[in-house]
């Protein structure tokens, strides 16, 4: 599914997301995230060590809400398949950090693993015009 050019703005602005994943006892487990996009898909970004990155190496379904910073009555509801990947997720997270931040980079933990998570969308809704 292609993102509107709406939705598409609204990922890029410095808009927080909240990713649900499922836990292994098929609890939903939420995380804030900062969020970006990437081929035209939606993207967050995390490290192996999480429990969302532990979740989503077990079961790709994920569902992302962000809310427009400058109308907070919209937001999106994203819903889709993850394709996780670690190649460019050093580089992701320094940008994140610098459009959320203003660090030029991020401070990694030694060892830390860090991975790209694009979102393979299959429905949006929620309120705004990225809406049908």
């Amino acid at each position: 599914m292609n993102l509107s050019p709406e939705l598409r703005a609204l990922l890029e602005k410095k808009a927080f997301g909240h990713v649900i994943t499922m836990n292994p006892d098929g609890s939903p487990q939420v995380t804030l995230v900062w969020v970006d996009v990437h081929n035209e898909k939606p993207r967050f970004n995390t490290n192996t060590a999480r429990q969302k990155g532990r979740n989503l190496s077990r079961d790709q379904r994920v569902m992302m809400s962000v809310q427009d910073p400058d109308n907070l009555g919209n937001y999106a509801l994203i819903e889709g398949t993850a394709q996780v990947s670690t190649d460019g997720a050093a580089a992701q997270i320094d940008h994140l950090a610098q459009k959320y931040s203003g660090a030029a980079q991020y401070r990694m933990a030694p060892g830390e693993v860090r991975i790209s998570v694009d979102i393979d969308v299959t429905r949006v809704s929620g309120r705004g015009p990225w809406v049908a």
